[in-house]
């Protein structure tokens, strides 16, 4: 049973993988435990498996991540990795109890993920922001979104971009999703009273020029960060937020002063994912005069030079008239009939400046720091998800369901 088990698991595994999925999810029901695995955001069942050959595979996961068999009425978390030719691939797992069983979720993180900054769906105008930015020797880079929104990617990939001999870059995480080469890393363990405010104070004693936080949660971490930037670091965060203007409001919410967020923070981003169309099977169609209605409007206050501007220079964004065609979905077997492949971000971007600097001791509300930030030319991710349906990239549909209308 054992043996069969492992191979079970095995081939779950894999054709996650296979499939480029970044989690699976097994849930017990009354009468059966349902196998899903989400691909680009989505949740797609996979197969029903019986009650007997769920409590072994959940004891055969227990065992490969170190979590305790005799404990099934409180959540528990473990991790283990295995290889794939030659890539060591990190599993998360997370149990959960519930009405039936425990449900578990594994994370995949496959480092061939990790994607470089120029390929993540910044515009040509953003990137070279961003490449800016990134080199400044201290201040504070802070990248928002919801959970699976990409933010640690983008870390990431800033990484990467910015990696060479001569800086010295060290992370803390929770926990380290995944490894560097040439990057001191290291995870907290609040059980052992190592946590993102102490270990912050820790790493600074070390001299390092890079820091990254993996999230500011509390009022002591947020302090500890802010006066890093402030003193000759670069550090690189993630915060949970709506939107690039919400961040200040958060931020002050967690305890910062307005007299150090200004002076601090350099650039925020703000971002969702949202799902390409696949190539093999989307078509394109004139826009209803609803949806011909939606571009035009969120185009009349963006700038030509920020509407025209693209990664790729072959595929201009066309002018906006009647004669347009954006992106429709079909469905093929190419893309599991969901008429989408792959995923890319749509963002924006707020740069503090020393007139943003000024506007931020006035404690401004979140609607009026976010008319602030569009009147100094910010496109809005709704804006620039509509750039990319343009550009034949996604549909109208996919933008307003990831970002609102």
């Amino acid at each position: 049973m054992l043996k069969n088990i492992s191979k079970l698991l095995e081939i779950i595994l894999g054709g996650a993988i296979f499939l480029k999925a970044s989690d699976i999810h097994i849930e017990p029901k009354k009468d059966l435990v349902k196998i899903r695995i989400r691909i680009d955001g989505i949740l797609q069942e996979i197969v029903n498996i019986d009650s007997q050959i769920y409590l072994s595979l959940l004891s055969r996961i227990k065992l490969m991540s170190g979590i305790k068999f005799n404990i099934t009425n409180r959540p528990q978390d473990g991790r283990f990795s295995f290889s794939l030719r030659e890539t060591v691939i990190e599993t998360r797992i997370s149990t959960l109890p519930s009405e039936y069983g425990e449900s578990i979720v594994l994370r995949i993180l496959d480092p061939r993920n990790l994607i470089n900054i120029e390929k993540f769906g910044f515009r040509k105008d953003l990137l070279l922001i961003c490449e800016k930015e990134i080199n400044k020797p201290n201040g504070m880079i802070i990248v928002t979104g919801p959970t699976g929104s990409g933010k640690s990617t983008i870390l990431y990939a800033f990484l990467k971009k910015i990696q060479k001999p001569e800086i010295k870059i060290i992370t803390i995480e929770d926990p380290i999703e995944y490894h560097l080469k040439g990057v001191s890393q290291t995870q907290v363990n609040p059980k052992k009273g190592y946590n993102f405010a102490n270990g912050l104070k820790s790493i600074m004693r070390q001299d390092p020029d890079v820091i990254l936080v993996g999230e500011i949660r509390d009022s002591a971490t947020v302090n500890t960060a802010l006066q890093a930037a402030l003193t000759g670091h670069l550090v690189l965060t993630t915060l949970h937020t709506n939107d690039a203007a919400g961040t200040i409001t958060r931020l002050t919410a967690l305890g910062a002063e307005l007299s150090n967020i200004g002076p601090a923070i350099n650039m925020i981003i703000a971002q969702r994912l949202v799902r390409k169309i696949c190539k093999n099977c989307g078509k394109f169609e004139k826009p209803t005069p609803q949806e011909f209605k939606k571009l035009k409007m969120a185009f009349s206050k963006v700038p030509k030079k920020v509407e025209m501007s693209d990664l790729d220079a072959k595929t201009k964004t066309p002018k906006l008239d009647v004669n347009i065609k954006i992106p429709k979905i079909k469905g093929c077997k190419n893309c599991n009939f969901s008429g989408f492949q792959g995923r890319t971000g749509v963002l924006e971007i707020l740069l503090i400046d020393d007139e943003m600097e000024k506007f931020i001791l006035e404690n401004p509300s979140i609607a009026d720091l976010r008319k602030m930030a569009i009147k100094k030319g910010m496109v809005t991710m709704y804006q620039d998800g509509l750039i990319k349906v343009l550009q034949g990239i996604t549909t109208i549909e996919e933008v307003e369901r990831k970002v609102g209308s």
